[in-house]
């Protein structure tokens, strides 16, 4: 039997105390690549937001690589993330710090002490994304589809079961934005789950996979056309 990465149950998703979300119901196994459409402001965000924690489950069941979302305390969040990868729109990267600083800051804050296997670490991530050669580069020194591609690395640091990306191709152009898909393609069959949101719908088309939409303050599954 497959086994679950993500899972909700009748569960209702709330930001700043407003329902965005009711009766969520759906479920992820191990190597699926799912995407989450909707128009903005439908919960998209929200939804990924409590995934990883930062957003608490009020009402429901919800569990994520086997945390139990509605007793999920601030003080398990960290040992939540270690097992996430958690790629955003606007890359997010340190700008005070070179690629392989970056890389090294969340290595460091979760735990990893021999400073060689760090390094050895950050190579193989880098290798994976095809920018071994940007160590030492900054990230105004890169473009944005490298940015994004570094972020991606940093989400692989920590070999994770999830990767959840926010509109990861919604500051690219659309080559680039192909290249981050297919990045993320090359990653999913390596094994690693992803749900990633999105309202690029031509690279949906490009890209099939199964896809759930935030509409009416709810999840559904969109059938996909034989």
């Amino acid at each position: 039997m497959d086994k679950h990465i993500i899972s909700f149950e009748g569960a209702t998703i709330s930001q700043d105390k407003k329902v965005v979300l009711r009766e969520v119901s759906f479920s992820l196994v191990e190597g699926d690549f799912v995407y989450l459409i909707g128009r903005t402001g439908t919960g998209k965000s929200s939804l990924l937001k409590t995934l990883y924690g930062d957003l608490k489950l009020r009402e429901g069941k919800g569990k994520v690589v086997d945390c139990d979302l509605l007793k999920l305390r601030d003080r398990h969040i960290p040992d939540l993330r270690r097992q996430l990868g958690i790629v955003f729109q606007d890359f997010q990267l340190l700008s005070d710090r070179s690629v392989e600083r970056n890389l090294d800051f969340v290595l460091r804050a979760t735990g990893w002490k021999s400073a060689d296997k760090r390094k050895d670490r950050i190579n193989e991530v880098l290798g994976a994304v095809g920018l071994e050669d940007k160590l030492k580069f900054f990230p105004h020194e890169l473009s944005g589809g490298e940015q994004q591609r570094i972020a991606i690395s940093r989400a692989l640091l920590n070999k994770p079961k999830l990767i959840l990306a926010d509109e990861p191709t919604g500051n690219l152009d659309p080559i680039t934005s192909e290249e981050v898909m297919k990045l993320l393609h090359e990653i999913n069959q390596q094994g690693t789950t992803i749900l990633m949101a999105t309202h690029d719908f031509g690279l949906i088309s490009k890209f099939p996979k199964r896809t759930l939409m935030c509409e009416n303050q709810q999840v559904v599954e969109i059938k996909q056309k034989s």
